[in-house]
């Protein structure tokens, strides 16, 4: 059952439409006090278990605006050298400077005025910089600093995982890895053991180094990619500007500074090192980001006896139920409604979800999910009618209908008629300010956080406004609802819309929408407006980009035809 949102919050004032997410996992009340989420996953994105509680507040931690930074460092253990830790942080960690413009989903052929920010970063083998997502997300230029020295360097962005909140930067210029240390990854810290948080925070233009310990490992809230994944909680003071610097322990990294707790002191959050694996790991096989697998189900937990009886469940079985499947899953395959999972990969799952991990310590069995690469096949053994089974299911990422977030692209968009044409999103339901989950279309934002895919391209095309004009005068008031048919054809995606639209063939076009409204125009007439339209408001196309493209492979394809 989908129980009500807490708040996450990021440190930045600049990215408003970040500040907020929900995530599927364990949840308390919700305080009277607690803000409505900015970022919600839908209930089959990332996590396997379908309770979607209350989230705590988090914030990123990259400073913005001329703003400086802090870092935090951690101590390694109670024998390690602290100022070897501080020797070897200086010669890897850079400061991060941005500059980012991000789309503007009400006007979607204008971008929002241009924003700084910095954040931290740490080089690596093969002369790469790890950093944060959210630090260069939807950025324009981006530079980085060595501690030290004067001069910036131009830096290139060339991988970003946004659900995993990191990004590989690379610089060109030799001068700037002269003394430079690369920088190894270690293992997940036990708890109670002591890091060593480096970065750039806020207060200061020079490095900062603040010590703490390990109070937990589980997976958490990310709040830049509304994702569910292992994160470290540790006692340190991360503050705005950190993002992206590492945790040390001895004299590898423990972790990737990325968020705190809103509200709550010295409770801050670093990426362990086997997400930063998948990550980097999937880069170098692929030369891309691959993503994070999902097994695209909501499950019920079993505690209830009386439930695991009804689903004839022997009294030494654990698991968790079925309660709903993506389409676009290859569980969808083998797997069936009111399936209990008893094991996954061999190892089993108790009545809350959990799996084994390390000394006497539980976590979702979400993170062995995620641990897998695409393509990977995993063993499930499922009970179905009181009979074990074993099922195999190929891993892979998959998308939701209504993308949570759409970084470092711009929105898609086709007028006609003045009438303007998206795909719901996320990010422009966020425009409708910060508590957006209230104030956006109530059936919009139901279907954005509930709806499953059906095809692997489905889309909601909505009719987002109205350009005012002769032409369309008296519909202006039929915004913000879905586009169901073109002619009477059910409409796919904005693509299919615009292809719709573009070989029309009859005199008049006509647009079913939500609530039974007809949009009916002259073909010829509106196909004349469009032009006036977009003259008046000083659009420079009637399509996005991705469209033109797509429509001039269409003509292109015609000719090859012709020809």
């Amino acid at each position: 059952m989908l129980c009500s949102l807490r708040s996450l919050r990021k440190l930045s004032t600049f990215r408003p439409f970040l500040s907020r997410s929900v995530l599927l996992g364990h949840c308390s009340r919700l305080p009277s006090h607690t803000l409505t989420p900015r970022f919600v996953v839908s209930v089959d994105s990332f996590s396997s278990i379908s309770w979607a509680p209350y989230c705590k507040s988090y914030r990123h931690l990259h400073s913005v605006s001329g703003d400086d930074e802090e870092a935090t460092l951690q101590i390694p253990s109670p024998y390690a050298d602290a100022y070897a830790a501080i020797e070897l942080a200086l010669d890897s960690v850079v400061k991060i400077f941005t500059v980012s413009s991000s789309p503007n989903y009400f006007l979607p052929w204008q971008n929002k005025s241009q924003r700084e920010s910095m954040g931290s970063g740490f080089v690596i083998p093969g002369r790469r910089i790890l950093t944060n997502a959210h630090v260069v997300a939807d950025h324009t230029f981006v530079l980085v600093r060595k501690h030290g020295s004067p001069t910036k360097y131009r830096a290139e962005v060339q991988a970003v995982g946004h659900e995993c909140d990191l990004a590989i930067l690379t610089v060109e210029s030799e001068e700037f890895w002269d003394g430079l240390h690369f920088l190894e990854l270690g293992d997940i810290p036990l708890l109670q053991e002591a890091v060593a948080v480096v970065g750039y925070p806020q207060g200061g233009d020079n490095i900062s180094v603040t010590k703490g310990v390990v109070s937990r490992v589980e997976p958490t809230q990310y709040v830049h990619g509304a994702t569910q994944l292992m994160a470290i909680q540790i006692d340190a003071a991360i503050n705005p500007g950190n993002s992206g610097g590492p945790a040390i322990m001895g004299d590898k990294v423990a972790g990737v500074a990325f968020q705190n707790l809103s509200g709550a002191e010295n409770i801050g959050y670093i990426i362990p090192v086997p997400i930063i694996k998948q990550f980097i790991g999937g880069v170098e096989e692929s030369g891309k980001y691959v993503g994070f697998c999902s097994l695209g189900l909501s499950c019920q937990p079993t505690e209830n006896k009386q439930l695991r009886d009804h689903f004839r469940m022997c009294s030494e079985m654990t698991g968790v139920l079925v309660s709903k499947i993506n389409p676009l899953s290859d569980a969808y395959r083998v797997l069936k409604k009111d399936d209990v999972i008893l094991a996954f990969d061999g190892v089993p799952l108790a009545n809350d979800g959990t799996v084994p991990f390390r000394n006497r310590e539980r976590i979702t069995f979400d993170h062995l999910v995620s641990m897998k690469k695409p393509n990977e096949i995993a063993q499930v053994k499922i009970l179905r009618n009181g009979v074990e089974q074993e099922v195999s299911i190929t891993m892979r990422p998959l998308q939701a209908l209504v993308p949570v977030h759409q970084f470092d692209k711009l929105p898609s968009y086709y007028i006609f008629a003045g009438l303007v044409f998206i795909p719901l999103t996320q990010p422009y339901l966020h425009e409708y300010g910060e508590d957006w989950y209230n104030t956006s279309p109530r059936r919009l934002c139901e279907r954005a956080l509930r709806e499953l895919p059906k095809k692997p391209s489905q889309q909601l095309v909505i009719l987002s406004q109205v350009l005012m004009d002769d032409v369309n005068a008296g519909f202006e008031r039929l915004s913000e609802l879905q586009v169901k048919k073109v002619n009477g054809v059910e409409v796919e995606n904005l693509k299919h819309l615009r292809r719709l639209v573009e070989d029309c063939r009859e005199e008049s076009m006509r647009f079913d929408l939500d609530d039974e409204r007809v949009i009916a125009l002259n073909y010829e007439t509106a196909k004349i407006a469009t032009s006036r339209i977009l003259k008046r408001h000083r659009i420079p196309a009637a399509m996005s980009a991705d469209l033109m493209e797509v429509q001039e492979e269409e003509r292109e394809a015609k000719l090859a035809c012709s020809n």
